[in-house]
């Protein structure tokens, strides 16, 4: 069972504790009570750099020659392997260049800059950095450090399964590990499976990013036309030739998390440990989750890898209104009243002694009006549905906004937009990468063609902001305008049919 990863594996733990630390196994008591199973989190936010990379990391450029030591390392990253390659060629005093993408945070750049690494800032998208690390290293005679697709890095990660199958006073069952381009979960399967086969390893992937969920569907590493940041420590196109080897004959089963479930991991972690991971480091637990429900699983021995705490602090916010959706705990709803007096009193009647986390109301025509409310749930989806029901059979139109995106991420915040006049208007949602100058671009490509009759930004904190944008385009221009859009390289989603446009905003 990949005999030649043992050895690789042994050697690594004899050199990443140089700059590694042995992170703690931690009970989670709130979770393991909750869900009626013996928690652990892996926490591997206790690294220096606050993510596992530093073992993979370090574990390859520890074995340089002198010759290659000499001439310095490269690696493209936005992030924990940026400050992985960072910690490790400081310590063995290796000149390393990282390039990263213009939209990585600044916190992310200066992080690795006060390791002094020298930073070369490139393209958009964590591709476009990729390709020129490696036209730098060709031209440079600097060795690439890859983030996942080398056995020394995947042996590297391997110790974190070492630590684990240490700490365990029993067993675990089943362990979870958050898949991105797939080294850490074929370096803890490698390790884990060699001695243990009977423990399930159970991949995660956010349903945005699910590379190594469609590799295994085609029975080959293939490239995903487009990916969403969200879980951005996690996110690329294309697994790993190699991890995807590992991967198949070792791996058990890859589960897909929606960004809901990952921010509700977020907060469930945050509430054992009071550390915040990221929401790649989350991935892990959101999918422990998903699996316990699904399989109605007691009384067992589980593992989740806490992978990273790299998030920004302006992310916060954002993770903590998905996460009352993620934990069933919110509801979003559309209800129509009449347009009278004493109706919205009744509606408040109606709704009873719940907690109103939202209420957007907006007069809207002389015979009805609509109302776009955020109601707190203590008993999940039964009693959203049973809600739903007592709201329909008292005579009020009522649409569940729950998973609707553009509903969470634009409406709820600019309900009352009606413009009956604004003719021949299409909507569309946006993601701009968040760089001085993107939006004056886009518009300047567009000219005076069109007119822009809505607009809406929110700054997530992320790599890419999104933007709603609403645009009277004449019905005889729509194939120009789409051929426009076509000629983008931007992501895009048209929003004209969506419910809750022309509901509150049309």
């Amino acid at each position: 069972m990949f005999p030649e990863y043992q050895s690789l594996i042994t050697e690594a733990g004899s050199r990443v504790y140089d700059v590694a630390r042995v992170t703690a196994l931690d009970l989670a008591p709130q979770l393991s009570r909750l869900l009626g199973n013996r928690i652990w989190l892996k926490r591997e936010d206790q690294q220096p750099v606050f993510s596992y990379k530093v073992r993979g990391a370090y574990n390859m450029l520890a074995t340089l020659t002198a010759a290659e030591k000499g001439r310095g390392v490269i690696a493209a990253s936005a992030g924990n392997h940026a400050q992985g390659v960072a910690l490790a060629a400081q310590h063995l005093g290796v000149s390393a260049l990282i390039v990263m993408p213009k939209t990585t945070p600044e916190i992310k750049i200066n992080a690795v800059r006060r390791l002094n690494a020298d930073v070369v800032l490139h393209g958009n998208t964590y591709d476009e950095a990729k390709l020129h690390a490696e036209e730098l290293a060709a031209g440079s005679g600097r060795t690439l450090i890859p983030p996942y697709d080398h056995p020394l890095v995947i042996a590297g990660q391997a110790t974190v399964a070492v630590e684990i199958l240490q700490q365990s006073k029993t067993l675990p069952r089943y362990v979870f590990v958050p898949v991105g381009g797939g080294g850490l979960i074929a370096g803890i399967a490698c390790c884990i499976k060699q001695a243990h086969p009977g423990i399930h390893i159970i991949g995660v992937e956010s349903d945005e990013a699910p590379s190594m969920h469609a590799a295994f569907a085609a029975g080959r590493p293939v490239e995903l036309p487009y990916i969403g940041i969200f879980a951005d420590g996690a996110a690329v196109r294309r697994v790993g030739d190699e991890t995807f080897r590992v991967c198949r004959a070792l791996v058990d089963e890859i589960l897909l998390v929606t960004n809901d479930e990952i921010c509700a991991a977020v907060k469930d972690i945050f509430e054992d440990t009071r550390a915040i991971p990221e929401p790649a480091g989350a991935l892990a637990l959101a999918g422990l989750k998903q699996f316990v429900a699904a399989h109605h699983l007691r009384d067992a021995d589980l593992v989740a890898i806490f992978s990273g705490a790299n998030v920004n602090f302006d992310r916060l916010r954002h993770i903590a209104e998905l996460a009352a959706l993620g934990e069933q705990r919110e509801a979003l709803i559309c209800i129509t009243i009449p347009e009278r007096p004493g109706s919205f009193r009744a509606l408040c009647h109606d709704l009873g002694a719940r907690q109103i986390t939202e209420f957007n109301y907006r007069y809207s025509d002389s015979s009805e009006a609509r109302v776009f409310a955020g109601i707190q749930l203590r008993h999940g989806l039964e009693e959203k549905a049973a809600l739903l029901q007592a709201l329909a059979d008292r005579g009020y139109d009522v649409v569940d906004m729950s998973d609707n995106e553009l509903a969470k991420m634009h409406v709820r915040y600019m309900v009352g937009g009606h413009a009956p006049t604004a003719a021949d208007e299409v909507l569309y949602r946006f993601e701009f990468p968040e760089r001085s100058g993107a939006l004056l671009q886009f518009l300047s490509r567009m000219g005076d063609r069109w007119n822009i009759s809505l607009f809406h930004y929110r700054n997530h904190g992320a790599a890419y902001g999104r933007v709603l944008m609403g645009i009277q385009v004449p019905v005889a221009e729509r194939a120009e305008f789409r051929a426009f859009l076509a000629n983008l390289d931007m992501v895009f989603t048209e929003e004209t049919g969506n419910p809750a446009y022309r509901m509150f905003l049309m």
